[in-house]
């Protein structure tokens, strides 16, 4: 083990030990952990938005705002308000012939709670997990994304000013850090980022049975059926698709459209692409991409686009570099990148389809994405993708609104993660629910069970049987 290793697992040592000398924090230091995360995003606003903004080479503060502290904040809040009523036991119920024992759940820390947060989202996804673990009554170590150095850095600085390092602790570093990072022996670990390196992270917490939340995004489906409102449909695509550029991990990947509104879809969205963000490359309201090495991805899936001759609208003006401008590509070919791999960028597929049928099929085909949006007024065929699609989750006729419900549960499935968490769903996810059962007063069934066994013992055998 290495000097760095070294120093990583000190200080994972301390943070554990702690959580057991301190096994079960009251409600009064719950809600003081969360008030101090509010105050601590709150205070520091403009320098999270300054910090994002250098990390990103530009993106817009509004953007930053309502994606990264507004959540923060009103998670925090929320779970604050909340924390008693979701300690509490959880009453269960006894069935008759277990009587006069008891039931109910008890919520308990698990402990130390690993998060490791990617780079779209730094702060907001770095404290997200954050709420629902201090909530829970848990301490944390974070490890944040090496691709955003100065919001890393702001989160460390302040972390130590508002944590002590046995409640909350920070871990900056590149990817030899990360490695070593979920080989911790966490109560539980948190990742957001890609499939691949989610499959990765887990094995490295399966050398230790760490239980994980994993989530990773994938190829997010939108279906529009021809009973859908175009105009309005438009809208809630291109915010959907080009907010923070295309980096989010609930965007929609691609457009599964019907084949009778392809052109008026087409035409649509690049008014809607125009109207948010005019010629994107200097607006001051559509942000960077994160590296030369994302842009020259990104331009890489175009190319072979254009090479095998698909039509390609750029309703915001070319771009250059970072600044790359949205695209909407008609009809990519089905084994092309743009089509096999997960976007995360301003390009926008539209895949034409005969009917609700064929994008069903079209979608059941590939892994099981995220998030899954439908646009339509048609009450039957709505109900048929809700019952014929998997996806973490489904919207009806907007996109990403439920990235920042505290009342829902939030993940994945199958390739696009595992685990929910948001509101009480991030708490339950922290916490281990233990079922508790009590002897109560009155005659005791169970001494009838036990050795010697006789004609009691078998006749109450076949009334367990009868009642069960």
């Amino acid at each position: 083990m290495d000097v760095q290793q070294t120093a990583l697992r000190s200080r994972f040592d301390a943070i554990r030990a702690a959580s057991r000398a301190e096994p079960y924090p009251d409600a009064d230091l719950r809600r003081d952990r969360l008030s101090r995360l509010i105050a601590m995003t709150e205070t520091a606003e403009p320098r999270i938005v300054e910090a994002i903004a250098a990390d990103f080479d530009g993106r817009p503060t509004t953007e930053t705002q309502l994606a990264e502290t507004l959540f923060v904040v009103a998670a925090a809040r929320h779970a604050k308000r909340r924390v008693r009523r979701w300690m509490r036991k959880r009453r269960q119920p006894t069935a008759l012939q277990f009587w006069p024992y008891r039931n109910h759940v008890h919520p308990q820390p698990l402990g130390v709670v690993g998060i490791m947060a990617p780079w779209n989202y730094p702060y907001h996804l770095a404290m997200a997990s954050l709420v629902g673990a201090l909530a829970a009554g848990n301490r944390a170590m974070i490890k944040p994304a090496e691709a955003t150095p100065a919001t890393s850095a702001l989160i460390a600085e302040l972390v130590a000013k508002h944590f002590a390092p046995d409640e909350v602790t920070v871990v900056e570093g590149g990817p030899d850090v990360a490695q070593a990072f979920a080989a911790l022996p966490f109560d539980h670990l948190v990742f957001t980022g890609s499939t691949r390196i989610g499959r990765l992270v887990a094995e490295a917490a399966a050398t230790n049975l760490t239980p994980v939340t994993l989530e990773l995004g994938g190829k997010s489906p939108a279906i529009l059926d021809r009973s859908c409102d175009l105009e309005a449909t438009a809208r809630h695509i291109a915010f959907g698709k080009w907010f923070n550029a295309g980096q989010t991990c609930v965007a929609p990947d691609y457009v599964l459209v019907n084949a009778q509104i392809l052109e008026g879809t087409l035409y649509q969205i690049g008014v809607a692409a125009k109207q948010m963000y005019g010629e994107a490359a200097a607006s001051p309201d559509y942000a960077s991409l994160i590296s030369d090495t994302q842009a020259a991805r990104l331009a890489g899936l175009l190319a072979e686009a254009e090479a095998a001759g698909c039509r390609i609208e750029r309703p915001c003006g070319p771009g250059e570099g970072k600044r790359f401008a949205p695209a909407i590509v008609v009809d990519p070919p089905a084994d092309s990148a743009l089509m096999r791999e997960e976007i995360f960028g301003p390009i926008l597929p539209l895949v034409p389809c005969q009917d609700v049928d064929e994008a069903l099929a079209h979608v059941a085909a590939g892994e099981r994405p995220l998030a899954l949006y439908w646009f339509g007024e048609d009450a039957m065929t709505e109900r048929q993708v809700l019952q014929e699609s998997w996806a973490g989750g489904m919207t009806v006729n907007a996109c990403m609104i439920q990235l920042a419900q505290e009342e829902m549960p939030f993940g994945g499935v199958g390739a696009s993660g595992q685990g929910h968490y948001h509101g009480q769903w991030g708490f339950d996810r922290f916490s281990q629910l233990k079922p508790v059962t009590r002897r109560g007063w009155g005659p005791d069934g169970a001494a009838y069970l036990m050795p010697p066994y006789g004609k009691t013992a078998r006749r109450l055998m076949r009334a367990l049987r009868w009642l069960s």
